[in-house]
């Protein structure tokens, strides 16, 4: 009985034949392939060596012919384009022994897939997660492709495209490109090879905004890199993360965890390319809640952030009032102390009881007035109470407030999205401000906790005062 070897051939390259497929094509009877394919493997063939070769789209009949070889006695090698197992002819053959209920061995010899020869030219563009995703739907509905494509761009894959393009399939590529860019940002790196591996061979570096689908056909490799892709020197390279090791490894556990979380929640953003500023804030909203609604009910005033940072680098801001103490509790201390600056709520001092008596207004109504005789220059951070964002909007039109900021958070359903309102008409006034009536103590403290820490923003790296 015969033997059928699916031999991997690799991307045309001699060099990237493998020593185990040159062995084994110097010994067998017969080679069965597609008739492209033999002018990189004819010279390493016995001179007797039957060729029985086949044009495009004819896979099912080199299958047969391959089984009807080994049937004889004879040993057989099918031969396939870069790796024989990735779109290649290795399932085909094992689903037809299946189907002919065939004892012939079968035996599969890895090649040097398109997507790995294409990769290291372009430098090092695969070198974490990785998907590769077909463009042809000769096998494949267009409807269940798209799927996969939008689920790559989603998870932040580096994606490589194998059939990107033929003289009847021309839009599909740029399908993929518009799905990618409503994910990835606009200059994600893109390689682009053309008979990779061949004398012929073409490589262009661009990105996912400015890259030519002209320039692509059936012998292009496309690969688009992740959210931490970059290219110099003419090399495309996605990190492993060892440098990034290396940095966090003085961190504390806590700020590790953050870190990774900010960096997890920035890949997910529908929206990456805003300023450094509101992105900051927002990270730590979302972080604080888990909750992407913030991308589109948190609001800030341009620079509002790098603003207030700098005013309690200088100084300017030495206060800061909350409207509860669950607010003062969630401010970082060590950042406190770094910057010299007091975090202080007047709610449990027996002056605002008296005074809520005696009004007749709530007790955060009344904790406000007192700090503003006191403090009226400080940054106020509102996470609880919209009564008490309503007194600081009318003792700012009084004249009598003159806030550094406002960080404006509280939660509820009675004059929630009153009191926002009212404060964002004070153009001069600094303000982040969570829309709606959504907000809460732990996010007007961390708002807090993103202004203290601007300075870290840049690099990304949250938490230093954990």
């Amino acid at each position: 009985m015969g033997k059928i070897y699916v031999i991997g051939i690799g991307p045309g390259s001699e060099r990237d034949l493998t020593i185990g497929a040159r062995d084994i094509l110097g010994k067998v009877d017969v080679v069965v392939g597609y008739k492209y394919y033999f002018q990189f493997v004819s010279h390493y063939l016995r001179p007797d060596a039957e060729c029985v070769d086949t044009g495009m789209r004819q896979e099912t009949a080199r299958a047969r012919e391959a089984f009807r070889f080994a049937d004889e006695g004879k040993e057989v090698a099918v031969i396939s384009s870069g790796d024989a197992g990735i779109y290649g002819m290795a399932p085909l053959i094992y689903e037809m022994a299946e189907e002919l209920n065939s004892t012939i061995e079968i035996e599969v010899l890895p090649g040097i897939s398109a997507f790995q020869t294409a990769a290291s030219i372009l430098g090092a563009p695969i070198g974490h997660d990785f998907c590769i995703i077909s463009l042809s739907d000769l096998m494949t509905p267009w409807a269940k492709i798209e799927r996969r494509i939008i689920a790559a761009a989603e998870a932040d894959f580096i994606t490589a495209i194998y059939n990107p393009k033929s003289v009847k399939r021309y839009w599909q590529i740029e399908r993929l490109r518009e799905l990618f860019l409503k994910e990835r940002e606009a200059n994600t790196p893109v390689g682009i090879v053309r008979q990779a591996g061949r004398e012929d061979q073409e490589v262009t570096y661009t990105t996912l905004a400015e890259f030519d689908a002209e320039q692509i056909d059936m012998f292009t490799m496309v690969i688009i890199g992740n959210s931490q892709t970059f290219t110099t020197r003419n090399r495309m390279i996605t990190p492993r993360g060892y440098y990034r090791e290396k940095a966090d490894k003085d961190t504390k556990l806590g700020q590790q965890i953050m870190i990774e979380s900010f960096r997890t929640i920035e890949s997910q953003l529908k929206n990456p390319d805003i300023p450094l500023d509101h992105k900051w804030a927002l990270l730590h909203a979302i972080h604080t809640t888990a909750d992407f609604e913030m991308e589109q009910i948190f609001y800030s005033d341009p620079d509002a952030v790098k603003r207030l940072h700098e005013a309690c680098v200088s100084g300017k801001i030495k206060t800061i009032i909350t409207d509860v103490t669950m607010v003062t509790s969630g401010i970082r201390k060590g950042a406190l102390q770094r910057l010299g600056i007091e975090a202080k709520c007047y709610l449990s001092d027996p002056r605002t009881k008296e005074m809520s008596d005696r009004l007749g207004i709530t007790r955060t109504q009344a904790g406000i007035r007192l700090a503003v005789a006191e403090h009226p220059d400080a940054l106020f951070a509102f996470g609880n109470a919209p009564t008490a964002l309503l007194e600081l909007a009318s003792l700012i039109r009084k004249g009598e407030a003159k806030p550094m900021g406002i960080i404006a958070a509280p939660v509820g359903f009675v004059h929630v999205c009153e009191s926002k309102h009212a404060v964002k008409p004070f153009r001069n006034i600094p303000k982040l401000i969570i829309d709606g009536r959504k907000g809460g103590s732990n996010l007007a403290a961390t708002l807090c906790n993103a202004i203290l820490t601007f300075d870290d923003a840049e690099a990304l790296r949250p938490g230093r005062d954990v």
